[in-house]
């Protein structure tokens, strides 16, 4: 019987120590959209992000946006970004390698910024 308990207890331990309590990381993975809008073009951005190992992180982003010349609004144009990234558990921050982009993740709000650009999570 003291057996099974201390088994019991045992797997009750590893169980609670494989949560990572921090909330920040729980709800990084997902969708998030941004809409804008200046004089010369309109945009939209989604970034993706995924889990790749660790504290390792791969954000897709995809743009599309319209110039505006002359008062028109020209023809959707497409680009795409694919940016590897590392998460500090200390910052609760998510930096992107290349440029040094930080993504600061609001749990409550459902939301991230990229310097200043706001991000809502749609999934």
């Amino acid at each position: 019987m003291k057996t099974i308990k201390f088994l019991l207890g045992a797997a009750l331990c590893f169980y609670l120590a494989s949560c990572t309590g921090d909330e920040v990381k729980d709800f990084m993975p997902g969708s998030y959209v941004n809409r804008a809008g200046a004089e010369f073009s309109v945009a939209s951005d989604t970034l993706t992000i995924e889990l790749v190992e660790g504290n390792n992180y791969r954000v897709d982003r995809r743009t599309g946006f319209n110039l505006i010349r002359d008062g028109n609004l020209g023809a959707r144009e497409f680009a795409t970004e694919e940016w590897t990234c590392a998460y500090d558990p200390g910052t609760q921050i998510l930096t992107e390698l290349r440029k040094g982009k930080m993504l600061t993740f609001y749990p409550k709000d459902r939301s991230l910024k990229v310097g200043s650009r706001v991000y809502q999570k749609i999934n």
